[in-house]
């Protein structure tokens, strides 16, 4: 069975072709090329909105089995955030970096998940925006939902909505990319200036298949109701418990799967505060992983040839269960999450000295090229792959 067909049978799919299918004639947008949907704010002719919804999606499952198996309440912390800098950070790519106003929505099953889960998610929520605040970026938290719909959701999903406001010379569209361009990579991993611990880089898309490839059947016999049983044969099939050690000293393979997704917010600021009209468009490389940049470009070939350092997750992916280099591109971001597309190589140099001196690696991962049409290109350490449209 190829990994494509895997990924079906689990109820899931990487690149959401039908979703983009499906939304299709919505394509006379203001800014059809822009990462987030932008309207003209009604009540003001000068101000437009973005209106977006996103959240921590499975890994919430996988918090659930290490809350069980560990007692440690701190992951639901971790999933607030995803849920959070789903929102933000892709918001952020139309150059929106402060004054969000968040609405956080939970559904649970009542008779699985306790009020201290709650409590904890709320309280991620409430460090997050404690800790941007401190870089200068404002997160409303405007409450939200919490509904008991236990007859509907196994365990918990952990969602939010988030509004923002801009003027138009503010707005990143990616209409501006173009021939010549040079593209800015930023990891997705380590231990950068905010964060408390090491990041492995997974962020929050992939985890039906990480989670399911990476752990075992432990989890399957101890947890059920952390899984659909109609995907039994496919569920839990890896070698590793949850406390099993990682690659990365003193964090286990639990806690390194549910790395919080990296939220790039205060480096951006700073980056729009000195030099907004320099960045040409921004991609947030989540679902659809390192093809996500074909949904944004048009008559360009996206060549990406010079990528990070893939992150020992990522590497323990591939070894462990067997998955093909292009399949991991196509699900994972496999090292950077964040791309910038500029003009010239001194505003890449200047961009990647402000990253780096705030403990994100950064560097010239590509470039543009001329094109009849849409292309992405890499050139990976494990071969090269491509999507096309002529």
């Amino acid at each position: 069975m190829s990994e494509k067909d895997k990924y079906l049978m689990r109820g899931v799919s990487s690149g959401k072709e039908e979703v983009h299918a499906a939304v299709k004639k919505l394509e006379d947008d203001l800014f059809p090329r822009a990462f987030c949907k932008i309207q003209k704010d009604p009540g003001m002719d000068s101000r437009y909105l973005v209106l977006h919804a996103d959240g921590a999606g499975t890994k919430s499952a996988l918090a659930y089995a290490y809350w069980k198996e560990t007692g440690d309440l701190s992951v639901w912390k971790g999933i607030a955030t995803d849920a959070m800098v789903m929102n933000t950070d892709d918001m952020m790519c139309t150059g929106i970096s402060n004054r969000f106003f968040v609405s956080s929505t939970i559904g649970r099953n009542k008779q699985l998940i306790s009020g201290d889960v709650i409590a904890a998610l709320i309280e991620g929520n409430t460090l997050f925006a404690e800790k941007m605040k401190k870089y200068g970026v404002d997160v409303q938290l405007c409450g939200g939902e919490t509904a008991d719909v236990g007859d509907l959701v196994r365990t918990i999903i952990v969602d939010a909505t988030a509004l923002g406001y801009l003027n138009e010379a503010e707005i990143i569209s990616n209409e501006k990319i173009e021939a010549g361009d040079l593209i800015v990579g930023f990891s997705s991993y380590g231990q950068c200036e905010w964060e408390d611990t090491y990041n492995s880089g997974i962020g929050s898309n992939g985890l039906s298949s990480a989670r399911h490839d990476i752990f075992s059947k432990d989890i399957a016999f101890k947890y059920p109701e952390s899984f659909d049983p109609t995907i039994e044969k496919y569920a839990y099939i890896g070698k590793h418990k949850l406390t099993d050690a990682s690659p990365i000293e003193n964090v286990d393979m639990g806690k390194l799967v549910l790395s919080p997704t990296r939220t790039y917010l205060p480096f951006v600021k700073k980056v729009f505060d000195a030099m907004r009209p320099d960045i040409k468009g921004m991609i947030h490389c989540t679902g659809g992983g390192q093809f996500k940049t074909f949904n944004y470009i048009k008559n360009l070939h996206v060549l990406k040839s010079d990528f990070l350092a893939v992150p020992p997750l990522f590497t323990t992916i591939m070894k462990d269960t067997g998955t093909k280099p292009e399949e991991m591109y196509r699900t994972f971001n496999m090292g950077h999450r964040l791309e910038m597309y500029v003009g010239d190589m001194q505003t890449a140099n200047t961009i990647i000295n402000m990253a780096q001196n705030m403990g994100i690696e950064a560097k010239v991962i590509g470039q543009c090229l001329p094109f009849n049409g849409r292309k992405v290109e890499l050139d990976t350490p494990y071969g090269k792959f491509e999507k096309i449209e002529n």
